[in-house]
């Protein structure tokens, strides 16, 4: 394996930064960056590579930290990273919730998912507090942003990890919880199964809407042929009559497949084949709830996003 460490400013230059913009429409900001590269690169195929930036926003947000924009593609026969930078003091409209004051164009060999995953995992990291994006937007020039990134922005490890993919539980069961609350989570979430934490944040179990259905629906009536005398569900409706005195610990799963947040990505993959999951929890190093890592989510990350 490569053991030389690399950085998001090894991918820069300073050629491909644009300072001081004063654009509001973002789509016009995308297009002077996309010249810059074509200027400099000029077998960049344009008409291609915007409409596979276009086809990429339709599907994932490009606004992956707030006020910074990173419209991206993967570029077959593409021999190296490509980035260009815009820092828009007063912003542009780039389709977000807000203004994007830092526009990052980032295109990527097709063939290497790790590094454009990791690119995009580093710049979500660096640019995750605010002040960060309003300093780098007010850069006054090209060298300024260079220092910034050269001391600023840590190591890019040379394999994807857990961590890289996973997305944080739109909610989290307490053990103390009532099932009728369980239902109103799973309800608010839309996903399929949530952890279990106690009063201190320790994982205690996992629970699935499965989970529900199989506290519902006595197990010797799924051995019934036929169905009809519980045509009109009457085993979820006497579950729902008391939903509200049963806990979340009664029912719970204590035993369930999950991976750390430093696994490698190829790790996840052989669970997901191995253990037929749609969806793989997530711990740190204490053994707590990170996040959550969904088949369906990792797929999209490693063949398209």
């Amino acid at each position: 394996m490569n053991t030389q460490r690399r950085s998001f400013c090894n991918f820069l230059q300073v050629n491909n930064i644009l300072c001081g913009v004063n654009e509001p429409d973002g789509k016009v900001v995308l297009g002077k960056l996309l010249e810059l590269l074509k200027r400099h690169f000029p077998e960049l195929d344009m008409d291609y590579t915007r409409n596979e930036i276009a086809s990429r926003e339709a599907l994932f947000p490009t606004m992956i930290a707030p006020h910074l924009a990173v419209p991206h593609a993967r570029i077959p026969g593409l021999k190296e990273v490509l980035v260009a930078i815009a820092c828009i003091p007063d912003g542009c409209d780039f389709g977000g919730a807000t203004a994007a004051k830092v526009m990052i164009l980032l295109l990527t060999p097709v063939d290497n998912p790790n590094l454009h995953i990791q690119l995009l995992s580093a710049l979500a990291a660096e640019f995750a507090e605010e002040r960060v994006t309003e300093k780098i937007s007010r850069c006054a020039s090209a060298q300024d942003l260079l220092n910034h990134f050269s001391c600023g922005l840590s190591a890019i490890p040379d394999y994807l990890k857990a961590a890289d993919l996973m997305e944080k539980f739109p909610e989290l069961l307490q053990e103390t919880d009532s099932i009728l609350d369980a239902v109103r989570k799973f309800a608010v979430s839309r996903i399929e199964e949530l952890p279990v934490i106690d009063n201190t944040g320790d994982l205690r179990g996992i629970l699935s809407l499965a989970d529900l259905l199989k506290y519902s629906l006595p197990e010797h009536l799924l051995w019934l042929e036929d169905l009809s005398p519980i045509y009109e569900l009457q085993p979820f409706s006497d579950m729902l009559k008391t939903a509200d005195e049963t806990k979340v610990a009664d029912i719970m799963r204590e035993e369930f497949v999950m991976a750390q947040v430093d696994d490698p990505a190829v790790k996840l993959a052989k669970i997901f084949l191995q253990s037929n999951l749609s969806q793989l929890l997530i711990v740190d190093k204490e053994g707590k709830v990170a996040g959550m890592v969904s088949l369906k989510n990792f797929s999209a990350k490693l063949f398209w996003d």
